[in-house]
């Protein structure tokens, strides 16, 4: 069974319920019949009944195990509209702005999340990162300790004898473009967090990535890694993380043991943390063209409870494996 299948299988044995606020786009909507078929997810579309029942009989979409809800319809609407005045106010919020905001699906669906009437939210399929995100952060808020959220991708390399046999965590490599040493030692919690919850890793090991390799190198951004790795180090002590590593020192033992000798974590790691969004970005999409890895993401991670972020060039398929992902995190 691969890791997805194994994902799937979790998702069915404590079946969620997933809100999608996107309920007229085509590839969520073709989505419902894997989900419910699948058994992932209790899945809830917002919108316009008769419009989304429209688009599942013109593209021939079998949505009959979703529940619709039209958020200015909802029989908890107006206590929606209240809760998120009373989350804004002291920011200037109108009770007319909380209002017109409740009818935007991104911002209901973050409240249907923050107020338990779902488990966890996926969308993006015609949404930016950046719409999907803020109404997230506004209303669910950061997780605990978490002070940015991140997007992770597992990484799993066929043929590969590296990482957890062939499994890998990447992050950033799609929220944070540059962030801090602080920032980077939090990724670390949350992506080892990923780790467990999605790929089942029974012995997370995070390297912080570089340019340089225990001090073989003297630059101010060689400077953040370091920071990054005692900040992690000292706020998350159950955490096995070291570093500054370059990307060879993390993951080949040979030379782990030959450039960080002494490591607990040197050559073996599983959970890689880059410095920037940059070279997150470009590393996992290097991996994943130039050897054939399948790569599962971006999974959003530091936020308080799951809300999961699509590409606007997704696959009916991506969207049932990223319910897949989020309920298991839910």
């Amino acid at each position: 069974m691969n890791l997805l299948e194994q994902i799937k299988e979790k998702a069915s044995k404590n079946i969620k319920t997933i809100v999608l606020p996107e309920g007229t786009e085509e590839r969520t909507v073709q989505a419902i019949k894997g989900i419910v078929g699948g058994k992932l997810a209790n899945p809830i579309l917002l919108g316009d009944e008769s419009a989304i029942k429209a688009l599942a009989s013109k593209i021939g979409a079998d949505i009959s195990g979703a529940q619709i809800i039209n958020p200015g319809k909802a029989a908890f609407f107006d206590d929606f509209v209240q809760a998120f005045y009373e989350m804004r106010k002291s920011k200037g919020l109108t009770l007319d702005q909380a209002k017109a905001s409740m009818l935007d699906p991104l911002f209901f669906a973050s409240m249907m999340v923050k107020m338990d009437k779902a488990d966890g939210e996926v969308a993006g399929a015609e949404n930016t990162t950046g719409n999907v995100l803020r109404p997230a952060l506004q209303i669910i808020k950061t997780a605990p300790g978490i002070s940015a959220v991140s997007g992770a991708f597992i990484m799993i390399v066929p043929n590969c004898k590296y990482g957890d046999e062939g499994i890998f965590v990447f992050a950033d490599c799609a929220v944070t473009i540059v962030p801090t040493a602080q920032q980077m030692a939090e990724f670390a919690k949350a992506s080892v967090g990923t780790a467990v919850d999605l790929c089942g890793m029974k012995d997370p090991k995070v390297g912080m990535l570089s340019f340089s390799t225990k001090g073989s190198a003297a630059h101010e951004l060689v400077d953040k890694v370091v920071q990054a790795t005692a900040i992690a180090k000292e706020k998350f002590p159950e955490l096995k993380v070291d570093g500054e590593f370059q990307l060879d020192a993390a993951i080949v033992p040979s030379v782990g043991a030959s450039k960080a000798p002494g490591s607990p974590v040197a050559g073996d790691c599983n959970v890689l943390i880059f410095p920037d969004i940059q070279s997150g970005n470009i590393g996992y999409k290097l991996v994943q063209r130039t050897s054939g890895a399948e790569a599962l993401g971006p999974i959003l991670q530091g936020i308080a409870k799951p809300v999961n972020d699509l590409s606007r060039g997704c696959s009916v398929q991506d969207v049932i494996n990223v319910v897949a992902m989020t309920a298991v995190r839910a």
